[in-house]
Parts: C-alpha cells; sequence; structure tokens
C-alpha cells in the first residue's frame, strides 16, 4: 500500500486540506483571517484557506514523526527572525493555531492523545492518509508509467 511517505508533500497536504474542507468538525476560528502564523512572520496569511492547508500540514507531521507534542509542532512550523544587523535566530510558529488544529483533528476523530507523549495517528487518520496517498500515486503512474514498479 502506498502510504505518505511515497508521495511528494506539497500534493499531499493540498489534497488533504480538500478533504478537510468537507469535515465538519474542522473549521477556521473568527480570528483566523487577522492572525500571523508565528513571531517570525510580518503579516497574516495571503490564502483565504489556509487553516485547512495548516491542519492538513498538522496531521501529516503527527503522521511522520508521532506521537509528538505541540512544542516540537511549534519549532517544526517556525522560523528565522530578521533581527537587523544582529545573526538570525530561530523562533516558533504559534502554539496557539497548533492546539487548536490538534483539538479539531481529535474531535474529527483522526488524531489520538497519548498520555505524556503527545499526539499521535488514529487508524482513522492512518487510513484517510493512506487513500490520499494512493490516490495521488495513481495520478502520478498515469502521467509517468515508469513509477508503478515503486507502487502497489
Amino acid at each position: 500500500m502506498t502510504t505518505a511517505y511515497d508521495v511528494p508533500t506539497d500534493k499531499l497536504i493540498s489534497s488533504l486540506a480538500e478533504e478537510m474542507k468537507k469535515t465538519d468538525s474542522i473549521t477556521p476560528p473568527e480570528w483566523s483571517s487577522l492572525v500571523k502564523t508565528g513571531i517570525h512572520r510580518e503579516k497574516s496569511p495571503d490564502d483565504p484557506d489556509w487553516w485547512f492547508t495548516r491542519v492538513a500540514a498538522v496531521l501529516r507531521k503527527v503522521y511522520t514523526d508521532g506521537p509528538i507534542g505541540t512544542e516540537q509542532l511549534s519549532a517544526h512550523f517556525g522560523g528565522p527572525v530578521d533581527r537587523g544587523s544582529k545573526p538570525y535566530h530561530a523562533w516558533t510558529g504559534s502554539r496557539s493555531i497548533i492546539r487548536l488544529s490538534l483539538q479539531q483533528l481529535e474531535e474529527a476523530g483522526l488524531v489520538t492523545i497519548n498520555k505524556n507523549k503527545g499526539r499521535a495517528i488514529s487508524p482513522k487518520g492512518q487510513s484517510l492518509l493512506d487513500n490520499t496517498s494512493h490516490a495521488i500515486f495513481k495520478e502520478m503512474v498515469k502521467d509517468n508509467p515508469k513509477l508503478a514498479k515503486y507502487g502497489k
């Protein structure tokens, strides 16, 4: 079976974001149009559907690195801050965004809580990721038949 490791990340996240839009339990909060995604950003995201993309990216990260906590996820979604003439320094992303994303993923049944270890992918979430990956891989094979020997 094709997994999330076998397909390009950008295609997987965009496909998952489309699936997240269909889910009732995943909705952007009221403040999502006004907020930056971290202290390292100057402006809020340009994409009006950025919330679904972030939730999909968090779900993929829980799948690949889970069980994982909010602190590690905020470090992953962080970046460098321009401090003028001083050297760049790494800053974390918004933990509030990550925490709310994880809560919505739990409500949807895609993520479960692992006591003292963080969040882990649930069987429903793993199935969603694997099925989406398989569909993406089928499209890739249709475009390039030489890839057929790498997947099942």
